[in-house]
């Protein structure tokens, strides 16, 4: 059972449909809840503000997993206007009040520590990467079923990364009959690998091994598929790229060389958003009240 949010107002400030189901249930938790950025949407009980007025009534900030982009604006799927969480903005905000946010961009983060406004990073932590890593996993499988001629059964799939959402994606794969290529750095995630009866690779013998993939899953952020590693896939090998943007993909030069290759970061809200939802409903009731036990004591 989730912690009661009794008393708390908490400022959803943009989002998308993942948010549409978890406003409710933080709701049911006694949680008062302000709206930025739902103009189109119909949520009962929900006050609708401005971002200004919104910040100053708020216990608490939630953003979405996103956050803002480089310029400032906000992901509000039922906006009826942009929303900008600028420096302006932060400087309303009272020093007491947490920010939730699914990923800080560095400037939004450098500002808000020069103001003494706490930022909570939640995307990287493992309660919610873990259990967003089924959808996560599901969404991928489903983009490459439906850019691939060929079954997950019997395919050749190689997942990039053996962390929290890796190691999802290389067993619900391996269930499909899929034959996994698990590929890791770390000593502790290639023996996990060859616990789950994969082929495991360190990322120093890919090069050896990639040309036999004929479907790709990478969950690493960083560049991995360069061009000296996409010269060795085979053109008919399709990409699924879940890393955060940018990827861990030379897109450009993969479409150069006719490969497949797609980007898709935040897959829970677009595949599974009311599981992505309830998912958000179930951690942030417990962070927001550590949080806010720590700012007042």
């Amino acid at each position: 059972m989730s912690a009661g949010l009794t008393g708390i107002t908490v400022a959803v400030i943009g989002g998308d449909d993942r948010d549409i189901y978890m406003i409710p249930e933080l709701q049911k938790l006694g949680a008062y809840i302000i709206g930025v950025g739902y103009e189109k949407a119909d949520l009962p009980g929900v006050t609708l503000l401005s971002p200004q007025e919104a910040v100053k009534r708020a216990d608490v900030l939630l953003l979405p997993m996103y956050g803002a982009d480089e310029n400032w604006k906000v992901r509000a799927k039922y906006a009826a206007e942009p929303i900008l969480f600028d420096e302006e903005l932060l400087k309303a905000v009272p020093l007491q009040v947490p920010l939730f946010i699914g990923w800080a961009r560095p400037a939004l983060k450098s500002l808000a520590g020069k103001l003494g406004i706490k930022v909570i990073e939640t995307a990287n932590l493992d309660q919610l990467a873990i259990l967003n890593s089924i959808p996560s996993a599901e969404g991928a499988i489903q983009m490459a079923m439906e850019a691939s001629p060929i079954t997950i059964h019997g395919s050749s799939s190689f997942v990039l990364g053996l962390g929290r959402c890796g190691l999802t994606l290389a067993r619900v794969l391996k269930g499909m009959g899929a034959k996994v290529t698990g590929v890791a750095r770390k000593p502790a995630d290639l023996a996990r690998a060859m616990e789950m009866g994969l082929e495991a690779l360190e990322f120093a013998e890919l090069a050896m091994s990639i040309g036999k993939a004929e479907l790709i899953f990478n969950t690493v952020p960083s560049l991995i598929l360069d061009k000296t590693m996409l010269d060795k896939v085979n053109p008919e090998t399709v990409i699924i790229d879940i890393a955060s943007p940018p990827g861990g993909t030379d897109f450009a030069y993969a479409e150069a060389l006719g490969i497949k290759a797609m980007l898709a970061p935040g897959l829970p809200g677009k595949v599974a958003p009311k599981t992505a939802g309830k998912i958000l409903a179930q951690i942030y009731p417990q962070l927001i009240l550590r949080h806010l036990t720590t700012s007042t004591t």
